[in-house]
This record gives C-alpha cells, structure tokens and sequence, in this order.
C-alpha cells in the first residue's frame, strides 16, 4: 500500500477538458500553446547542432554560451548584472523550476504563500515539501496584489511568497508600485523568498514594461526567478527554460537539480545560444499577442459575456453571467459550441467560481476565426 504523497490530486481540468474537446471535435481555447509554427530558423540550428554531433551531455547548469548569452540579455533588459557559472541554470522547463526552487528552501511545517487564482503545479509543488500552502485571493475584475492580506499572513513559518507576473490564468500584471509595496512588508522577515513565475516576460501589451522582480536588488537578493523558453520562442514541447537567483541560493537549487534532471537537452541548448542574441522575436512578441488577444475580444465583442482586462500572458478571461457552475457552463460550451475553455475556479485551491472562464488567443487567425464563428453561434442559438 503507497500512502500518497498528494492524495487529493486527481486527473486535472486541463486533462478533462482536453478530453472533451476530442470527443466532441472541439476548437482548444483551453490549454496555452501557440498551434502555429515556431521560427524556421531556430528549426535549423537545432538540426545543425544535432548534425555537427552536440548530442552527448552538456555542462549540469547549462550550455556555458547560453548562460553567457542568457546574462547579457538580462543585463540590457533589467540593468541586473549575472555571473553565469553562479546564477544561473537551464531546467527542463519552467515547471521544474518552481518545483526545484521550493524543494531547494522548504522543510515540513514551513508555510508558502499562494495569490489565487494560481497556476496548478504551484500548491502540489508545496505540499509534496510538507509544507502548507496559505491561499490569499486576488479579486476579479482587476485581480490586483492584496498587500493587506499577504502582510497579515506573513509570520515566523513564511519561508516563501510565489508572484506570477504576468499572470496565468487573468493576464493581470505586477507593477513597480507593488514590489515596492511587497518589499516593505516583507523587511521584518528576513526568512521569507520570493518565487517569481516569470514565463510570460515578452507576453506583455497595452504600453507596459514587465517589471521582473530583477529590477529591485534587495528582493532580487532573495528571489528564485523563472522563465520559460517555450513561451518566448513558441515551443512549449521542448520544455526548456531557466532560473536565476542569488548564488547563495542558486547553490542549494543545483543540489536538487544535479540528481534530478541533471542536465537538459544540449542541442536545443547549442541553438538557443546563437537564437538568443537576435532580440527582435522577444521585443516583438508582445506586439502579435496584443493584436490576437484583440482578434478574439473583437470578434466575441457581441456575446453577453464580460472581457477581463488582460495585459500579459496568452489568456483572456470572461465573465460570462451563468447561473450554473463555470465547470458546468465549460462543459455545456465544448459539447454545444464546439470550443474548449478553462473555468477559472480551477485555480482556486477550493475552487472559488466567479462565473469565469480562461481562453488562450495564442492561435492562428484560422483558429480564432472558427472558434469565434462557432461560439456566436451558439450564442445566437441558445439566447
């Protein structure tokens, strides 16, 4: 008999609603990755390295010229200087990363804090360290940081606070004024890191900077930072990414790295390292998510539903006004309508519903024109 470790996990929304789709020969609006190609060209320097035989391990922290690269990148974006043999390494995606860094600080009885609604792998990641989640709720529309709350959460068992900027599912971002804000209140515990789910850097609109916590030294002394190669270069299958933090830290984080993963995939690393000095597919990223998250809110513009302000990230978020469940409402949409959503009460640790659902627009104007056509039908038809 196993005593599991996670014994109230389950299949996940994100399983179940993938599922439907299928069944049912619904469009994914669900899951975020991009269904377009990836640059040719970043195709061929993997091929390349492949060919010139870079296929054996490579260094445990990452290809050397691609933490090279990685720190001049984040020197000119966050004026934060990096040695990268010290404070730097490649992980096998963003996911791990936050598991590691928790894994690398946590012992049982310490206690996280959590702003939901949350990305899925964040409470799991904790409660498998025997620690203890403590959930704080952003609230919709504008789902901003609750100072207050996390101020009065904070106490001798805070080893960490996890801020996701911008933000999955809501597409809310971090401004200066609040790391600012989190910086003060957290001067009296000296103890407490900060988990800063960064994936989504590039994936930022309307006129704003992503403000990394990279760019506020004294929290940066105390930060795990994450990002994420898949979402920047639209290649979430490589799972591929990386984390920055302290050396002090950092040291810790490769303990449990070095008899986990080990190393991660060194082709890919040999041609992220050459495709990382091109700086236009990350500085105009932002731009082409902008006009496809507008796309969709254009197109959905005649529904009875509620656009949630989205600045970052892959996802647009509506309320939608149901009298039912938005687990029920996701459903009824992928088996009636024909397009896969993510209810956003799935991001709650107890499930909190708001009448809220998550759709991705990192889609092909195809997509985006099929899933839009199917769903003001729909609405038509049952209004």
């Amino acid at each position: 008999m196993i005593h599991s470790k996670l014994p109230g996990v389950g299949t996940t929304i994100f399983t179940t609603m993938s599922q439907l789709a299928n069944e049912y020969n619904a469009i994914n609006l669900g899951q975020g990755f991009p269904d377009f190609a990836m640059d040719e060209a970043l195709v061929e320097g993997v091929s390349k390295a492949m060919r010139d035989g870079m296929n054996q391990y490579t260094h445990m922290f990452g290809h050397p010229l691609l933490r090279k690269n990685i720190a001049a990148k984040v020197h000119t974006l966050y004026n934060y200087e990096l040695h990268p043999d010290e404070h730097i390494t490649i992980t096998p995606g963003a996911t791990y990363g936050i598991y590691t860094a928790l894994t690398s600080i946590l012992q049982p009885g310490d206690e996280v804090i959590v702003l939901e609604p949350a990305y899925d792998s964040y409470i799991p990641n904790i409660v498998i360290n025997g620690a203890t989640p403590v959930c704080i709720r952003m609230e919709p529309p504008n789902y901003a940081i609750p100072i207050q709350a996390i101020q009065a959460a904070l106490n001798t068992k805070t080893k960490a606070i996890i801020i996701n900027s911008p933000h999955n599912p809501t597409g809310s971002i971090v401004q200066e004024a609040d790391w600012l804000a989190i910086q003060e209140i957290l001067e009296p515990f000296p103890q407490v890191h900060i988990i800063s789910d960064e994936v989504y850097e590039h994936l930022i609109f309307d006129g704003y900077a992503h403000q990394s916590v990279l760019k506020f030294p004294e929290l940066a002394k105390k930060s795990f930072v994450v990002f994420s190669f898949g979402k920047t270069y639209h290649c979430t299958g490589w799972k591929l990414g990386y984390c920055i933090a302290p050396s002090h830290l950092m040291k810790e984080f490769k303990k449990v790295h070095q008899f986990n993963a080990f190393c991660c995939d060194t082709p890919k690393q040999v041609a992220l390292a050459d495709y990382i000095l091109q700086t236009e597919p990350y500085t105009e990223l932002g731009k082409d998510m902008q006009k496809r998250r507008d796309y969709l809110a254009k197109g959905l513009a005649g529904l009875p539903w509620t656009p949630i302000s989205s600045h970052g990230s892959y996802f647009q978020c509506f309320s939608v006004g149901s009298a039912m469940s938005d687990k029920l409402f996701a459903e009824k949409l992928v088996k009636e309508a024909g397009v896969a959503s993510i209810p956003v009460s799935a991001f709650y640790n107890k499930g909190d519903d708001f009448g809220i659902i998550r759709l991705c627009f990192a889609k092909k104007v195809e997509t985006l024109d099929a899933a839009i056509e199917r769903l003001v039908h729909w609405s038509r038809k049952t209004s």
